[in-house]
Order: structure tokens, then C-alpha cells, then sequence
């Protein structure tokens, strides 16, 4: 996110590692659907595959994505202070570059995959921006409420309604497998179809707004935590407190996954419920402190600088494994849809991801930006260059 001159090897390194967790997350969802993914009985995993299922839930699904979130607060914070340095207003150029996010997000979506996020991190970048100028204690207060609210909605009761249940569960069961069908063996325009229109949940429009409206208060706790560790600077120097990244790792790793366990063995249990919701963010934390201290200890590995090479065309990398995925697994490509298995699918994303570490290290021996990052900055700063100098006007 931030400006090339401002930019900490640590960061893009950890930005890179994050995408890993987020594509093995992600092959779950190439392969059985945004919704499938969670209705896994209808597969018929075998054993191998379920027991890999369930460790992925515990170790990667809801425990890398906000890693990102995090980040994208870090990088919001970096560049404002890197903007503000030139002279130049931060919201203005923060709000063209959340915007064009929006832009990318709506039309990934509609006409690639489901599982696009881009559309959820330009909209939280425009509702951050009423953050950005808070002090750091203020963060820490906001972030934190907002997660111990956000656990507190795993003690809402379950609908008593058994009819209405019974309902969901039909309407949900039709669409994974017509969805299985569809995504499998139909042409794109029958894909986008239906990744446009069929409605699982049978949500009423005024629920769905309400949602909406509620959904950056949910999901804004990272992002802020990552805007106050930036205030505070917290990877500005990590050769100087390798032992606090050490001390924290050892407290929110261990948390967060007993609360994660917790879930899978007590499924029944409203409680176990709201540990998950805040057993996720907690882990999260602790593989960003885990990962610091690695990268503290391996400075002179060159895998560190192929995590940075990842993390520095983030974008580009996130929406090629968007065309890798869906090219693999749906109709109009190899049409593999809920065919591989968890297992193999783990596997395949292992070697796509080891593929960008390569081509990306490679990439940026021979240009400064990724081809999609550069149109952002170029969009961002109303230069060809993609250089915040280059807005004369502004000086």
C-alpha cells in the first residue's frame, strides 16, 4: 500500500506469506463453490479429505485473511504518512485508490469468481478513512470493542423455527448441487449466470441491507489493529524487539488455536461459537508475530525476498490465482469443479503458489510495478508514472 520509497521488506514479506494461506482457503472455494465449501456431505469426502478439511478450518480459513486486513491498515497508515511528507492530502488520494478497488471488486466478481474480496477491502478503505486520524490509544479502545462485539454474536440463539430450518436446508442442499452442475460442465455465460443470480439463502432485500450496513463494524478490528501497529511502528525496527515479537507470539498463537479447537470439538455450544469468531483474529495475530520473528531470524534467506517479490504484486498475484482457479475447475476450462478433492487441492495450491514465488522475484528484476499495481497508482496519482511527484499541482 504504500509508497515505493516507504515501503518495509517485512511487510510485502508478510503480505506475500499471507496470499499462501489465502489460496489454500481460496482452492476450497474453486473447487465447491462459495457455499459448498460449508456443505461439505454433499461431496462425499473420504477420510484423508475430511480430517484435511477440518484442519484447514482450524489452521487457515478465517486465520489469513485478516493477516491482510491487517496489513491493509498498516499500509493505509504508511501512506498517508508518506502523502502527508510531499505535501500532498491523504484522503484524496486514498479515496481515488479505494475506489478503483470498489471498480476492480464489482467487476472480478461479476465476471470471474465469487469469491472476490476486492469489493469488501475498497469499501472498508473509504469507512476507514474516518479512523485515520486517530491517535493510536484510540485504535487499540475501537479495535478492541469491536472484536469482543464481534464475539459476542456467537451467542445469538439459533432460529427455533424447525419448519423455516428445514427450508433453508432444502433451498441450500438445491443450489450446491445445482451449482455442482453448473460450474462443472457450463459454459461461462451459464456460469456467470448463475454466480449472479441464484440466491442460497433466501434473504429478504431489507435483512441484506442491514447486514451491509453492519458488516464494517464486524470486520474492522484488524484493519485497525494493523492502523495502530503502524502508528506505533511496530515493524520499523524488528531487529530491535525480536523478543517482544517472540513474547506475543507465544501468547496469541497458543489462544488461538485452543479456541479454534474448541469449536470443532464442542460444535453444539453457543460459547464455543463466539471463541471461534475471536480465536480467528487472535490466531491471525499470532502468525503475523510468528512471521516477524522468522523473518528477523532469516534475513539473509532468499525465500524471504520471493515472499516479498509475492507481496509486492499482491494484486496481480490474487487475481491470477483467480484465472488459475477458475480456469482449472470450471466448465469452460478443465472442469475439475468438486472433482480433486481437499487433499490434491491443497496440493495444486501449493505449486501455484510456488510458481509466483519464482515468476514474481523474476517480474521484478525487470519492472518496479506489477502490471495491476501500476494502474492502481496510476489511477491513485493522476500520473503516468505512478508516482506520487508527478501531481505537480498539489505540491
Amino acid at each position: 500500500m504504500a509508497g515505493q520509497p516507504n515501503r518495509l521488506s517485512i511487510i510485502d514479506s508478510m503480505r506475500g506469506f499471507s496470499l499462501l494461506g489465502i489460496l489454500l482457503a481460496n482452492m476450497l472455494i474453486f473447487q465447491y463453490g462459495i457455499w459448498g465449501k460449508d456443505e461439505m456431505a454433499v461431496y462425499s469426502l473420504s477420510q484423508v479429505d475430511s480430517i484435511t478439511k477440518t484442519l484447514l478450518h482450524i489452521f487457515v480459513e478465517g486465520s489469513f485473511m485478516p493477516i491482510f486486513t491487517f496489513l491493509f491498515g498498516f499500509g493505509m497508515i504508511n501512506m498517508q504518512e508518506s502523502l502527508a511528507a510531499k505535501g500532498l492530502k491523504p484522503k484524496r488520494y486514498l479515496g481515488r485508490r479505494f475506489l478503483l478497488l470498489l471498480a476492480f471488486g464489482i467487476a472480478h466478481g461479476t465476471y470471474l469468481w465469487e469469491g472476490d474480496i476486492l469489493v469488501f477491502y475498497g469499501g472498508m478503505g473509504l469507512f476507514l478513512l474516518l479512523f485515520m486520524n486517530r491517535k493510536a490509544k484510540t485504535l487499540l479502545i475501537v479495535g478492541a470493542l469491536l472484536l469482543g462485539l464481534f464475539g459476542l454474536l456467537g451467542l445469538a440463539p439459533e432460529s427455533t423455527n424447525h419448519l423455516s430450518t428445514m427450508e433453508d436446508k432444502i433451498r441450500m442442499e438445491t443450489y450446491v448441487k445445482d451449482t455442482f452442475t453448473i460450474y462443472g460442465t457450463g459454459t461461462y455465460e451459464e456460469i456467470k449466470h448463475h454466480r449472479n443470480t441464484a440466491d442460497p439463502l433466501g434473504l429478504n432485500e431489507y435483512l441484506i441491507i442491514t447486514m451491509m450496513l453492519f458488516a464494517p463494524l464486524m470486520t474492522a478490528p484488524l484493519f485497525i489493529f494493523g492502523m495502530y501497529a503502524a502508528k506505533k511502528q511496530w515493524f520499523r525496527e524488528p531487529d530491535n524487539v525480536r523478543a517482544v515479537y517472540l513474547k506475543r507470539m507465544l501468547i496469541f498463537l497458543p489462544i488461538g488455536v485452543l479456541l479454534k479447537v474448541a469449536k470443532t470439538v464442542f460444535p453444539d455450544y453457543g460459547w464455543s461459537e463466539m471463541g471461534e469468531m475471536i480465536g480467528s483474529n487472535l490466531l491471525s495475530l499470532g502468525y503475523i508475530f510468528a512471521f516477524a520473528l522468522c523473518y528477523v531470524s532469516a534475513k539473509s534467506s532468499p525465500w524471504l525476498l520471493r515472499f516479498e517479490a509475492v507481496g509486492k504484486l499482491s494484486l496481480t498475484n490474487y487475481l491470477l490465482q483467480s484465472v488459475i482457479g477458475t480456469t482449472i475447475f470450471y466448465g469452460y476450462g478443465l472442469g475439475w469443479f468438486g472433482k480433486m478433492g481437499v487433499v490434491a487441492g491443497c496440493g495444486l495450491a501449493l505449486i501455484i503458489y510456488l510458481g509466483q514465488l519464482f515468476i514474481s522475484r523474476w517480474y521484478l528484476t525487470h519492472f518496479t510495478f506489477g502490471p495491476v499495481e501500476r494502474v492502481l497508482r496510476m489511477w491513485t496519482y493522476l500520473s503516468f508514472n505512478g508516482k506520487a511527484n508527478g501531481v505537480r499541482y498539489e505540491k
